[in-house]
């Protein structure tokens, strides 16, 4: 302060007048060869600092401005950069680079109009500019994603509107409308992480960036943490109360949390037909929301199966891993419904991906139970040769192959057509196998356990049925077949 004091005495008692322009026009120009000096090594902060010294002694002067806006754009201050360039134009129209510069900086805002307007400016200067006829294509083309995007959104093709945003961002790597549009479209797809990091990265920038809010509370919203959404929505609300998606995101978060907690709670309470009813109300709310209306889907499908509806709970249980393939939940709750209606060979399946993503003993032993019953329904079903119960007892398991051997002995069909006689014989030896499984307290607890009949000398290859007929009725001879007419038959027993 002091020396500023001094020199300010200095100059009143030398010189009166203003200061010579000409010296602040030398000076200023020194300061810009510094700057310029700093900015070939790129070092954009101190090339800033000389530029806006250069602007101080001569604030008239077009070129420092459009130096300094370089400069910012080297820097990414892309709205900085455009009021210097802006200004640049504002002292000198035929300033070629200051319109150039204020068509990269509008461009790189996302506003590819207002580029495209600079930069017929700089070409009706310079009509063979290259530079000018590179920056107007890119700014068209901009123009045209931006099209595409609009009109894929509506048709919720939101991969491609990524791909038209990607292309887009390019040429216009500042536009936060560019970047919010993507990430939305990307957490549409469950894409959530880098939904996420592009919200995260613009919030860092401005945090009362209402659109970021709002992105980061839907990411969470599709991922089930709806609480959390739910503060996201409310904070973006207060940064722009007018805002359409945060309002229905926010109002759509609390209805499906309180009829999800509702379903829940009727549940609980067994009052599975209100549950079912508040499920499917949940469903109805937001379609979009992959990972909880799989939830509601699977729950729905646990409702079912103890309403004993397993077929609509096997459809629920497929329609929750139809959106979330990863929900070893609803995988879990099929296969148990696969099970239950005896179809093992997709309880096998079901078992078999929960088993690879998550390899417990508690998995293991679903699996290996399944692959059993699978096994054992792909042998002759005896109890149901015998016309019998599994949980038969000895004198039903008699009276049943008494009945059936009766029924297909092929003496009784010795009249029928050679086709008809073939088909009694092969239903007379499985009847005669069926009884010598089931009457037999070892071998039907192999057969029951689904182990093999073939181990331990039970090879069922070698068995006769007429010898276990004959057994069962009494030895040789103790019966015959004796018509009494037409297709009637009675029984002699000697």
């Amino acid at each position: 302060m002091a020396a500023t004091a001094e020199c300010d005495v200095v100059m009143a008692a030398t010189e009166p007048e203003l200061p010579d322009e000409e010296g602040a026009k030398r000076e200023a120009e020194s300061f810009k060869e510094q700057g310029n000096a700093y900015y070939a090594k790129k070092d954009y902060n101190e090339a800033y600092n000389y530029y806006t010294k250069a602007i101080d002694m001569c604030p008239k002067n077009a070129s420092y401005y459009g130096n300094r806006a370089a400069t910012l754009m080297m820097l990414g201050r892309f709205r900085e950069a455009l009021g210097d360039a802006q200004q640049s134009v504002r002292l000198d129209d035929s300033f070629v680079r200051g319109h150039l510069r204020e068509g990269k900086c509008h461009l790189s805002l996302g506003n590819a109009m207002a580029a495209c307007r600079s930069f017929q400016r700089a070409l009706e200067l310079d009509h063979k500019n290259a530079q000018a006829q590179q920056e107007f294509k890119n700014a068209n083309a901009v123009i045209e994603y931006e099209k595409i995007a609009e009109t894929d959104f509506e048709k919720r093709d939101f991969r491609k509107v990524v791909f038209c945003m990607d292309r887009a961002l390019e040429f216009a790597p500042a536009c936060h409308r560019f970047k919010i549009l993507k990430a939305e479209c990307l957490a549409m797809l469950g894409r959530y992480p880098e939904a996420q990091s592009v919200a995260s990265d613009i919030l860092r920038m401005d945090s009362t960036n209402a659109d970021a809010l709002y992105v980061r509370g839907l990411c969470l919203y599709y991922e089930d943490c709806i609480e959390k959404a739910v503060q996201f929505f409310v904070q973006a609300l207060r940064m722009a109360p007018d805002h359409e998606k945060a309002c229905v995101a926010c109002r759509n978060a609390k209805a499906l949390k309180a009829k999800k907690e509702d379903g829940n709670k009727a549940f609980k309470e067994g009052n599975y037909k209100l549950a079912y009813e508040l499920y499917t109300e949940a469903l109805g709310i937001d379609p979009n929301n992959i990972k909880t209306n799989a939830k509601l889907y699977c729950n729905r499908g646990t409702v079912n199966s103890k309403l004993r509806k397993l077929d609509d709970a096997i459809e629920d249980c497929t329609s929750a891993v139809k959106l979330d393939d990863t929900y070893i939940k609803a995988y879990l709750r099929r296969a148990q419904c696969y099970m239950d209606t005896e179809q093992y060979e997709e309880a096998v399946r079901d078992y078999e991906k929960v088993y690879q993503t998550e390899k417990t003993k508690e998995h293991k032993q679903l699996l290996k139970n399944a692959q059993m019953e699978l096994k054992k329904s792909q042998r002759k079903d005896y109890y149901k040769i015998l016309g019998v119960d599994k949980n038969a007892s000895e004198d039903e398991i008699k009276k049943a192959y008494r009945k059936r051997a009766l029924m297909h002995h092929p003496d009784r069909h010795s009249g029928a057509s050679a086709e008809v006689q073939k088909e009694e014989e092969k239903k007379f030896k499985e009847v005669g196998e069926a009884f010598t499984i089931l009457s037999d307290p070892k071998k039907k607890t192999r057969y029951d356990s689904g182990q093999d009949l073939d181990e331990e000398g039970m090879n069922m290859g070698d068995f006769d049925a007429n010898n276990i007929f004959k057994a069962f009725f009494g030895g040789p001879g103790g019966f015959s077949f004796e018509a009494s007419g037409p297709g009637n038959f009675f029984f002699q027993f000697g």
